[in-house]
């Protein structure tokens, strides 16, 4: 077998593996598309407790980056099945830009995690002085409470009067114990709100983080064989 044939066969392999790469690189994407409009939906009825655009902020890049990731897995398959040099180039350059991306974004949110808890802390306890007054965030207080079987922000302490009434256990059907007059750890949640909703938003974030960090290797994977592909095409 002639240098030629070897060469052809080196490049219609690294091809069909950048094919399939991409082919990955899609799947990977829709699924990060879901897992991040499923977290954005399924903490809608804290919004108007944490009042901040912190997490919203990060899940709507994930969703911009996700469709991305989409688009371009699909620009990387025509590029590498036409060889076109120009649209291998334009993949790889994206593809590094959104790797880029993704890495300084995970790197942040690792360097700041203690300042958006604190951040929460003091969203939760201005919020509390809303409550009654307030119907959006009275219906956010309770849908949270009952929900996640929480009480105030550190504990139930933190209602400095009546104790609500979604602060106490559900025994069956919706019926709860009354706790709102005498309050006890027998009657009423006893965990404070702020550390299960941050429990509630990294579990989310470990699905998210986990799905992102495999698209993240397997486009590691995309940009050798783009550049290796755009090196063999004459």
């Amino acid at each position: 077998m002639g240098l030629g044939a070897r060469m052809d066969c080196c490049r219609q392999f690294v091809k069909y593996s950048l094919i399939v790469s991409n082919f990955i690189i899609f799947v990977g994407g829709a699924t990060l598309f879901c897992l991040s409009l499923w977290t954005l939906v399924d903490r809608n009825f804290m919004n108007e407790l944490l009042d901040t655009n912190l997490f919203s902020g990060a899940v709507y890049v994930l969703l911009v980056t996700s469709m991305t990731i989409c688009v371009l897995s699909f620009v990387g398959c025509v590029g590498a099945s036409k060889e076109v040099k120009c649209l291998l180039l334009t993949y790889f350059i994206i593809v590094v830009l959104i790797f880029v991306t993704m890495l300084i974004g995970g790197i942040l949110g690792f360097v700041f995690r203690e300042r958006v808890q604190q951040t929460m802390r003091q969203k939760l306890r201005s919020s509390m002085s809303l409550y009654g007054s307030r119907r959006d965030v009275t219906e956010s207080w309770d849908q949270t409470q009952e929900r996640l079987q929480c009480c105030g922000v550190d504990s139930w302490h933190d209602w400095n009067r009546l104790i609500p009434e979604s602060c106490c256990q559900e025994i069956f059907g919706g019926q709860r114990k009354e706790c709102t007059l005498i309050p006890a750890v027998t009657n009423l949640y006893s965990q404070g709100c702020l550390y299960v909703t941050t429990s509630f938003m990294r579990d989310h974030a470990a699905v998210i983080g986990g799905t992102a960090i495999a698209v993240a290797i397997i486009m590691i994977f995309g940009m050798i064989f783009s550049c290796l592909l755009f090196t063999m095409i004459e």
